[in-house]
């Protein structure tokens, strides 16, 4: 398979998701759309801000993943509480990694912010393969969130 079409995709999702509101309708076929998007994607989906420093899984594609995540551990942590994208070659060297899937050796994670600018969740991308995200995959990425979320 090749490649994400990054421009293909936001296309396909700017019209799933046009008049849309809901985020949690707006997380389901996102989550989707890129998960089926790129072979590198092993587990992709959303864990949501679902009270002060606490994040829940949401709508995903993929293997089980944990059901909650605090802010102070993790990928998905470090990603809600810098509000900054993580882009982790190796999830092994990740101070703090949580092993929701042992096969995942990299991982993406991008914030998520609302129309007011608030944290909603986080997006997290885990690969079985190492080193599997670049920075134009996390540019993109989280053009399309913006796009779908903060618009």
């Amino acid at each position: 398979m090749a490649r994400v079409d990054y421009n293909d995709l936001s296309q396909v999702i700017a019209s799933l998701t046009e008049g849309e509101t809901d985020d949690v309708a707006l997380m389901a076929s996102l989550a989707c759309e890129v998960h089926h998007a790129d072979d590198r994607f092993d587990w992709t989906g959303f864990y949501r801000v679902t009270e002060p420093d606490m994040l829940k899984i949401g709508p995903y594609q993929g293997g089980h993943g944990c059901l909650r995540v605090p802010f102070s551990r993790g990928v998905c942590g470090a990603a809600a509480r810098t509000g900054q994208a993580q882009l982790v070659p190796d999830v092994d060297a990740f101070p703090g990694h949580i092993a929701c899937a042992s096969s995942t050796r990299s991982e993406l994670v991008l914030p998520v912010w609302n129309k007011a600018g608030d944290l909603i969740a986080v997006f997290d991308i885990d690969s079985n393969q190492p080193d599997a995200f670049t920075q134009e995959d996390a540019d993109q990425l989280a053009a399309i969130l913006n796009a779908t979320f903060a618009q």
